[in-house]
């Protein structure tokens, strides 16, 4: 049996996991019926857990709720594949020696070796060989910041990363020689930081899977007796570099990411050598788990907990359907608003997150009573008690006041590419493509067609300019209130396009300057109602409160509250399938383009409408 690098960390994720993906593969090889599964000794376990990993659609047809398609993922792929290729060059211009990269895994560099019957099995993103020794480089198309931002510092001075870059490549401070890492931060302090580097579901996560790779290539060279390449071999990551502006140059139709104005690559490494060989203790641990829970392969549940990945990108796939499916998906125990620290129970012990779960409290009522004893918390179990809704009508009135009229009901649309592709762009900035405005110019006056402008790019080309002259035309920079749901991302792209594009700064500033978010009015800002004259603790609670919005204020929880307009039967009806429409233009024919092109802007005006129709309801609401 093979276990490549992804098989390690998935089934050393928890003792359950190997044995779901084998009652899946069964399933899929064997093409078993649930008549057949009922005939095993644990038959109707068995079925249970099939019956949660497919579904029949409205046609008939089986859904497969496990390996789902990431249409995201697959719409981005170009690019994530393209940051592995600029790894690539940028290896054999700053390490030298011969260098082995590809965009399919086949063509990589693989190692493996077998332990205890197992074949351990890895591919190398970036194989590089030199006279004196290997490097391995992993790459991942995060950023930097997050292994720079590790800071500490003394009290009431600056902080400091525990790593500082050379010649493109960050290392840890001590491995700097002569480096003075207690003239920045206390040395405890230092370590601390570092110390994060070891959660392998926190900030450790991909030097996780480098310390894997590790272990796979040591155990070959070991398997080999080749014990001099264990110590001449060193181990990279390989990230996007946050600081890097890409200056708009094309060849052919290709973006050429040269250095940048200020010295900047659009790559980094980081030497994790040190942190990998630290690392091989705990990998090693999790081998022998990782083999014991294929030896002794167990269905039967098991604890959740973070290495469920819950709400996070690398969820595992059995948590929603399978592990995860006792949580309901309205008014769970974890929809208590702003409850990262969960609660005490009567001994003063906390119990948080998946901790709640796991000890039984699946829904919000079934938390004790006494441990609840913060206000919105309160709030929160009263609506859903008795079915109420809670209403501050004060506080609404007093925040509907403030707004400035016309009304600019605002809603970009944007494309969160690992590689800028327009000059002044940098990774993961959140280039807008569309933008839809719907102007209240009065009070409740306002139409959904005459009243909106659309503005969508016609093609993949930048289009940013020509966005901009279309905002300040259609948007008066000096009077008038920018209004969005959740409106620092609005004032976000607006921000960067004024950075981008100086010329505009004003007039964008200006409009920057005049946002104003509906969440305030539904939520709370707590600053705007104290300078109100409202005391600090009503400040705080939020201004409407209704069992179905299950502890979120998101527009898809807001909108049904307040309206019954639906986003069912759009074609484009999220902001995922907006990305991929767009990230697809130059795959489709002129006729699907058509389609397509109509349904992203029916999209994008229905987004602002919605905050135009939520608006007129809480007029209403406290007249």
């Amino acid at each position: 049996m093979a276990i490549t690098k992804t098989n390690f960390i998935n089934y050393t994720r928890c003792a359950r996991y190997f044995s779901l993906e084998q009652v899946k593969k069964d399933r899929l090889e064997a093409d078993i019926s649930y008549d057949e599964y009922k005939k095993e000794e644990k038959a109707e376990q068995l079925a249970e857990i099939l019956g949660g990993m497919y579904e029949i659609g409205e046609d008939e047809e089986e859904i497969d709720l496990i390996d789902k398609k990431n249409i995201q993922l697959e719409a981005m792929m170009p690019y994530y594949n393209e940051v592995e290729i600029q790894a690539g060059i940028l290896v054999e211009k700053y390490f030298g020696g011969n260098t082995k990269y590809a965009y399919k895994t086949k063509d990589q560099e693989c190692f493996d070796f077998n332990r205890h019957g197992l074949r351990y099995l890895c591919y190398i993103d970036v194989y590089n060989e030199m006279e004196n020794g290997t490097n391995i480089i992993e790459v991942k198309a995060t950023t930097n910041r997050k292994y720079v931002d590790l800071k500490a510092n003394y009290p009431k001075q600056d902080k400091y990363s525990i790593f500082a870059k050379i010649d493109n490549t960050y290392y840890l401070k001590e491995d700097i020689e002569g480096y003075d890492i207690e003239s920045e931060m206390p040395l405890d302090k230092y370590y601390k930081q570092r110390e994060k580097l070891f959660d392998r579901y926190g900030v450790g996560s991909y030097i996780y899977d480098l310390a894997v790779q590790r272990f796979i290539i040591e155990g070959e060279y070991k398997e080999s007796n080749n014990l001099e390449a264990i110590k001449n071999t060193h181990y990279y990551l390989a990230v996007l570099n946050s600081s890097y502006i890409f200056d708009g140059t094309y060849i052919d139709g290709k973006a050429i990411y040269n250095k940048s104005a200020d010295n900047e690559e659009i790559v980094v490494f980081f030497d994790m050598t040190k942190i990998t060989e630290e690392f091989q203790k705990i990998i090693l641990q999790d081998a022998i788990k990782l083999e014991n829970n294929i030896k002794n392969s167990q269905i039967k549940e098991c604890d959740l907990g973070k290495w469920c990945g819950y709400k996070k990108q690398n969820c595992c796939k059995f948590f929603g359907p399978i592990c995860g499916k006792c949580i309901p998906k309205k008014n769970s125990s974890l929809n208590y608003i702003h409850n990262g620290f969960g609660f005490k129970n009567e001994n003063g012990e906390r119990i948080k997150g998946l901790e709640l779960i796991n000890k039984g409290y699946i829904d919000m009522l079934s938390i004790p009573e006494e441990w609840i004893v913060n206000p919105a918390h309160k709030i929160q179990r009263d609506c859903l008690s008795f079915s109420s809704e809670y209403i501050d009508k004060e506080k609404i009135a007093a925040g509907l006041k403030l707004l400035k009229y016309p009304i600019y009901h605002l809603d970009f649309e944007t494309f969160p590419c690992p590689m800028p592709r327009f000059k002044g762009e940098w990774p993961y900035i959140q280039s807008p493509f569309e933008f839809s405005l719907h102007i209240e110019r009065e009070p409740g006056v306002c139409d959904f067609d005459k009243d909106n402008y659309v503005f969508l790019n016609s093609d993949l080309s930048d289009q940013r300019e020509e966005m901009i002259k279309k905002m300040i035309e259609l948007m008066d920079p000096d009077q008038g209130t920018l209004f969005a749901q959740n409106v620092a991302f609005e004032k976000g792209r607006i921000k960067e396009l004024a950075s981008i594009f100086p010329k505009y700064k004003e007039p964008l500033m200006k409009l920057y300057e005049r946002g104003f978010d509906l969440l305030w009015i539904i939520n709370t800002k707590s600053d705007i109602y104290k300078d109100l004259g409202y005391d600090e603790e009503r400040a705080k609670l939020f201004n409407y409160y209704n069992k179905n919005l299950s502890g979120s204020f998101s527009i898809k929880k807001t909108l049904p509250v307040f309206s019954d307009l639906s986003y069912d039967n759009l074609v484009v009806k999220n902001g995922t399938e907006a990305i991929v429409e767009y990230a697809n233009y130059d795959k489709m024919s002129k006729e699907e383009f058509a389609l397509k092109y109509e349904a992203l802007r029916i999209y994008c005006k229905q987004d602002t409408w919605a905050m135009v129709l939520i608006l007129d309801a809480l007029r209403k609401l406290v007249k």
